[in-house]
């Protein structure tokens, strides 16, 4: 299992920072946000330190999407959340604050103050639609 000196979720999973533990198997770790949306904001990290999900092993990615939606679950029977986001943020600019992949999963009420923003981005029709999306197709090619 390789881990970053560094990095606070190594750190974390090493036991050298304390966490307030929701889940763990041989995989991964799933434990309180320092800084939750709403209490109840969980992390799900890889015992085995990657940047971006695109790069991170497989069966990492499959165990934490495995686990998400039953923690998920657990919040909202804990809570009284009425549901939940999973979200997963790759790279600073989309907002990963810690450079080691994690999943969030996020309690919700109807009267929560979390907001993710809609887009106001508009395709010009449904060429420029498939255009697009013949590009896609091709770069996952490669």
């Amino acid at each position: 299992m390789a881990l970053v000196n560094d990095c606070v979720f190594c750190k974390i999973i090493k036991g050298e920072l304390p966490c307030s533990k929701v889940y763990e198997d041989d995989m991964v770790l799933a434990f309180l946000d320092i800084a939750p949306y709403n209490p109840g904001h969980t992390v799900i990290v890889p015992k085995e330190h990657q940047v971006s999900s695109t790069v991170l092993p497989e069966e990492y990615l499959c165990a934490m999407i495995k686990v998400a939606p039953k923690i998920g679950a657990a919040l909202m029977r804990a809570t009284g959340a009425e549901g939940f986001n999973i979200v997963q943020n790759n790279g600073r600019v989309a907002g990963q604050a810690v450079p080691h992949v994690h999943f969030h999963v996020i309690p919700r009420f109807a009267d929560d103050k979390v907001r993710f923003l809609g887009g106001d981005t508009k395709y010009s029709g449904a060429e420029e639609m498939n255009e697009l999306a013949e590009k896609v197709q091709k770069a996952m090619k490669k």
